[in-house]
């Protein structure tokens, strides 16, 4: 049992992000995890974050949906967690993969008006309306997680509907993305170099990417890091980024971002750092055609360079093109830039181009990350 659910766990640390380019919705952790209608379980229990996740894959008719939470401090030291949730939690702040804050107030939101994602909360947040106008202006940006027949679903506070709605980010949220910050505190899991875990996560593990930063908290319209408080310094422009997705049979199963910093290599089974692994969603026939290391993708000016690093080869999909008239052979070592629509195709039904540019939908459901769930804890209400 135990070890069923830190592999459900585990799962559900890799659909948990800061990266304002990969999150699609914002949430406040310690309220999610208080849903207890959703499975009449424990009064607090990390398993329901996977549930929500799970809602907002099928709403959205894709793999691998990432979320940005926002966690209370409080939370890594809640009795009514176990201590195993505590220790995972505390690990996701070390990594920078969620905010830790002494006080949340309207973090959430204002992360929602920068980046333009929909909010995930049972609040109404009628007092902040006027702050944020989309509350309301935009049906659909803040959606309730409740009970459903076979899961959780949502509902939109304004307008009802349980579709997410994604906004653009705010002109104050684009200037600041433009940049890079850098946090005084050491080892600040969000605006540092990384380097080392520590008490209450102030020490990251891991390296952070600039083109991988949440965006700063405005404190008196002063760029501040959320989790010290401080002022955050300017280290100069960020480097440019594009966001690709893989999709497979009609479903979009991961999304990616390309940076100027280092190409990235998509394959069966990629022995680069940071490749992007298709091996699990292949057929047979698809493993045999595609190489370990398929295509390489470089961002150059703004453009992206695709190059073709198999033995097999690829093809390219003008515009988005399924005629096979119009598809255009990539030979092994071969290069062309992915013009407007374009998409990679490493087999037939395996494709890889830009995330808004890529449509997703197919006759089966995303993967749930509540797989590994045993099944006490997986009690839905009845309908």
């Amino acid at each position: 049992m135990r070890f069923e659910i830190s592999k459900v766990l585990d799962a559900i640390e890799g659909r948990v992000c800061t990266d304002p380019s990969l999150a699609r919705a914002v949430l406040d952790l310690a309220e999610v995890i208080r849903y207890q209608d959703l499975d009449g379980g424990r009064p607090a229990s990390l398993l329901r974050l996977g549930m929500v996740i799970d809602a907002l894959s099928r709403e959205l008719e894709e793999d691998s949906v990432q979320v940005y939470a926002v966690v209370h401090r409080a939370l890594l030291s809640d009795a009514d967690l176990t201590s195993n949730e505590r220790m995972v939690v505390r690990r996701w702040a070390d990594d920078g993969l969620v905010e830790v804050l002494d006080n949340p107030g309207d973090r959430m939101l204002e992360v929602a008006d920068l980046l333009g994602l929909p909010v995930l909360s049972r609040v109404r947040f009628d007092g902040l309306r006027g702050r944020f106008p989309w509350l309301v202006e935009q049906p659909g940006r803040l959606l309730a997680p409740v009970p459903g027949a076979g899961g959780p679903a949502f509902i939109a506070h304004v307008g009802g509907g349980h579709s997410p709605v994604t906004g653009t980010r705010s002109p104050t949220g684009a200037k600041l993305l433009a940049r890079q910050w850098r946090c005084p505190e050491p080892g600040c899991a969000l605006f540092g170099g990384g380097g080392g875990g520590g008490a209450f996560a102030d020490l990251a593990r891991v390296e952070r990417s600039p083109a991988g930063q949440p965006p700063p908290a405005l404190r008196g319209g002063v760029p501040t890091c959320p989790r010290h408080g401080v002022r955050l310094g300017d280290g100069g422009p960020r480097p440019r980024t594009e966001v690709l997705a893989v999709r497979v049979g009609g479903l979009v199963r991961r999304r990616f971002v390309l940076s100027e910093e280092q190409p990235v290599v998509a394959g069966r089974a990629p022995e680069q750092d940071g490749g992007i692994m298709l091996g699990q969603w292949l057929n047979d026939e698809a493993r045999r055609w595609i190489s370990r290391g398929h295509v390489r993708f470089e961002l150059r000016v703004g453009e992206v360079i695709v190059t073709d690093v198999s033995t097999n080869g690829s093809g390219i999909r003008p515009a988005g093109s399924m005629a096979e008239a119009a598809r255009v052979a990539l030979a092994p070592q071969q290069s062309r830039v992915l013009g407007e629509g374009d998409m990679v195709e490493l087999y037939p039904g395996v494709q890889i181009g830009r995330a808004e540019e890529l449509p997703t939908g197919a006759p089966f459901t995303p993967t749930s990350v509540m797989a590994e769930a045993p099944t006490m804890a997986m009690r839905l209400p009845r309908a």
